[in-house]
């Protein structure tokens, strides 16, 4: 077989395995250490939303070394140890029969598994780091098949859905850096595209950067502010290099963020999405070493009166299990325990607070964001609101924080900001995402906290029906003078 440059042989495999297969079909699978293990798919089970018909959340049923288990697939989840092996489930077949972007992932059987030896990592250590330098959830984020939401981007009247395939980290627009996740050759930098890469899977952008890794995986990075002048298409990129800064631009739907993909040769031979949450989490705790994280994702979105449950079963801590999941509700009411049940009565977007707490009394918080759509007149839709604040780690007391706010869908009243210190409110008022790249189209703030501690930032925006849309940051401030900060 002839290979042009885009398909040549690369000089590292992956420790990663993937498999595909179909309901009832089996495969014997050689690891990334020469082991062996056997798995077969036994079951596919997807729940669809009412609204859109959107795949809210997919479960497998495998065979894996004559073992049985259930498996969720990506919406935040991580890959578990089970039967001598780990293993995850990246992607199921009903995500691409109504997805916006066509078989992003080069799917063609009911479900694809990935797998690795018992102790390896996830991605090879030195070879990964995160791609973002700021605080792990600092903003919203939508990743890991999750459909879009933070611009507004979930309508009941669209059908066709948009499970992000990639991982999408909402920022400050212009203040954080974007760096490579992996050493790479650069492929495409803007609209300059190296010669020999026509057939390859980059689609070259005003505000897009392509690098090509010694696996032979291809990585995205879109929605750039500013692109660094050493990202020259064919110019050898070091790990941690800086690629650019974290913007709006281009198809962003106008909430900063940064768009990361990797893309590899499938097991159908087809170029597809490798999947990368797991790697963004394993890098992130190499070098950062947080010692408790929450997690309340993915958002929701549901009609008034319908039932959902919020988890924060996947909140991991290094001192062994949480101890304490607390749960403030924007209605005041509170509750306990990993998931909780919630009907909402009004629309709006909510953001219900949960708090993690392990046995060493350490704390964290994430926000489980849940948009609300009135059954009763499902075209009236209510505001979205996107936040994000920088820096995101080592604030000290006294320190000066940049806070950014964008609300969508709505051009009425103004944007509301509690700092949760104490301090009186601040009004400030964004453009309504009228011109998605408009320069000033974020509403900004600052703010400076006069004593450590965990601040809890709420900020509100309603609409001329009086639907609000809230969100929430979580600031930690450590005390002036401290040593290093860590999350």
């Amino acid at each position: 077989m002839n290979l042009d440059a885009a398909d040549s042989p690369s000089p590292r495999t992956a420790i990663v395995r993937a498999v595909d297969l179909d309901v009832n079909e089996a495969q014997e699978v050689t690891l990334g250490d020469e082991t062996k293990a056997r798995v077969k798919l036994l079951s596919v089970d997807e729940t669809r939303d009412t609204m859109r018909d959107a795949v809210r959340q997919a479960r497998v049923k495998v065979e894996l070394n004559g073992q049985s288990l259930v498996l969720t697939s990506a919406t935040y989840h991580l890959p578990v140890k089970f039967a001598g092996v780990q293993i995850d489930c990246p992607i199921t077949q009903g995500h691409v029969g109504n997805s916006s972007e066509g078989n992003a992932w080069g799917l063609v059987k009911d479900a694809r598994l990935r797998l690795w030896p018992a102790s390896a990592s996830w991605i090879e250590p030195g070879t990964f780091v995160y791609p973002v330098r700021q605080r792990w959830f600092a903003s919203h984020t939508q990743m890991a098949n999750e459909p879009s939401f933070v611009d507004g981007g979930e309508d009941p009247g669209n059908k066709k859905i948009y499970y992000h395939y990639g991982l999408d980290s909402g920022g400050a627009e212009g203040m954080v850096d974007v760096i490579a996740a992996s050493a790479g050759r650069v492929i495409s930098s803007g609209k300059e595209i190296l010669s020999g890469y026509d057939d390859s899977p980059v689609k070259p952008r005003y505000d897009v950067v392509y690098l090509l890794d010694d696996r032979g995986w291809y990585y995205r990075y879109s929605h750039l502010q500013t692109i660094d002048p050493a990202m020259r298409p064919g110019a050898q990129v070091t790990l941690g290099q800086k690629v650019g800064v974290l913007g709006k631009e281009g198809g962003s739907g106008g909430w900063s963020h940064l768009h990361f993909d990797i893309t590899s040769r499938q097991p159908s031979g087809l170029w597809g999405v490798q999947e990368g949450y797991a790697f963004l989490w394993e890098s992130y705790h190499r070098q950062y070493a947080p010692k408790i994280i929450a997690v309340a994702r993915p958002h929701h979105f549901v009609f008034t009166g319908d039932k959902i449950v919020l988890d924060g079963s996947k909140s991991w801590s290094a001192s062994g299990n949480i101890a304490r999941y607390d749960w403030t509700f924007t209605d005041g009411t509170t509750a306990s325990g990993p998931a909780v049940e919630r009907i909402y009565a009004q629309s709006g977007e909510y953001s219900e607070i949960l708090k993690v707490t392990d046995a060493r009394g350490q704390v964290d918080y994430d926000f489980a964001v849940v948009l609300v759509i009135d059954k009763s007149a499902p075209d009236r839709l209510p505001p979205t609101i996107h936040a994000a604040f920088a820096p995101t780690t080592n604030i000290r007391a006294g320190d000066s924080v940049t806070f950014k706010v964008r609300s969508f869908r709505t051009t009425f009243g103004n944007e509301t900001w509690d700092f949760g210190d104490g301090t009186d409110r601040v009004t400030v008022k964004s453009d309504g995402n009228v011109d998605e790249h408009a320069k000033d189209g974020y509403a900004v703030a600052q703010h400076r906290f006069a004593k450590p501690g965990h601040y809890l930032v709420r900020v509100e925006r309603a609409n001329e029906h009086g639907r609000r849309a809230i969100a929430h940051l979580h600031v930690p401030v450590e005390a002036a003078g401290a040593g290093p900060a860590h999350d």
